[in-house]
């Protein structure tokens, strides 16, 4: 398992990223290179300070593109080795990410749609055909959320792990992989946006609405409990669009 050659990597990801949304840029450019096939499953990728030189930009930007190819199963981070090609990655993925419209505000709002019924409809099936295993694993991202409300990354990651024990409970998996790829592009607004501890409080208060419908086995409450979560995390969300 070895980094791709430097001359391959400087021609394929060379040159300074200049547009404000570096953090897209940096995603469209590494998964340009994934496609072409010119770095092979299992194979590691150059470190974070090469890749930033590589393409003139802060380690930041180059940390959050590689945090959302990991959420989509396309890159395996492994502490204290390296971050690896997955292999098996949905062909979906990667197309939807290569859309161009990462981090845009207008197009990011379409996509803030776009999640609402999406969620919607995975509460809607999941009431309905989730396993007992999958409740138990619901209600304890709930309980960490509730002992984490100080703690805005714990609670932010236990609500992403929510929502994605949610989609494989639905058991649609074309439904999974498309909720996956629509939370990774907007995974940096969510974390903007909870930074307030009343939000996290209504926010698990949104989630155990939610888990109590589930646990009912009540589709149409799952729904309207998703839809009433879906139109608050919005109004959350639509502000950070247009901040600095």
């Amino acid at each position: 398992m070895q980094s791709p050659t430097p001359d391959g990597l400087s021609a394929a990801l060379g040159g300074t990223i200049k547009s404000q949304t570096a953090m897209a840029e940096v995603t469209r450019r590494l998964l340009d290179y994934i496609a072409s096939g010119a770095i092979a499953q299992g194979d590691r990728l150059p470190p974070e300070r090469q890749l930033a030189e590589l393409m003139g930009v802060g380690r930041s930007a180059v940390r959050e593109a590689l945090a959302a190819l990991e959420i989509l199963g396309i890159v395996t981070v492994r502490p204290g080795s390296g971050t690896y090609l997955s292999g098996g990655t949905s062909e979906l993925l990667p197309q939807t990410l290569s859309w161009g419209l990462l981090l845009r505000s207008d197009k990011t709002r379409e996509l803030i749609e776009v999640r609402h019924g999406l969620e919607t409809q995975a509460a809607t099936l999941a009431a309905t055909r989730a396993t007992d295993a999958s409740r138990r694993l619901l209600a304890e991202h709930t309980a960490t959320m509730e002992e984490s409300l100080d703690d805005f990354s714990t609670f932010v990651t236990a609500d992403m792990l929510f929502h994605q024990e949610l989609a494989a409970a639905a058991d649609n998996v074309l439904l999974r992989d498309m909720l996956q790829s629509v939370r990774s592009l907007i995974r940096v607004w969510v974390e903007r946006a909870l930074n307030d501890a009343e939000h996290a409080k209504l926010t698990l208060e949104e989630h155990r609405a939610i888990l109590l419908a589930i646990d009912a086995r009540d589709g149409a409450a799952a729904g309207e409990a998703m839809t009433r979560h879906m139109r608050s995390a919005a109004q959350r969300l639509l502000p950070t669009l247009d901040a600095p």
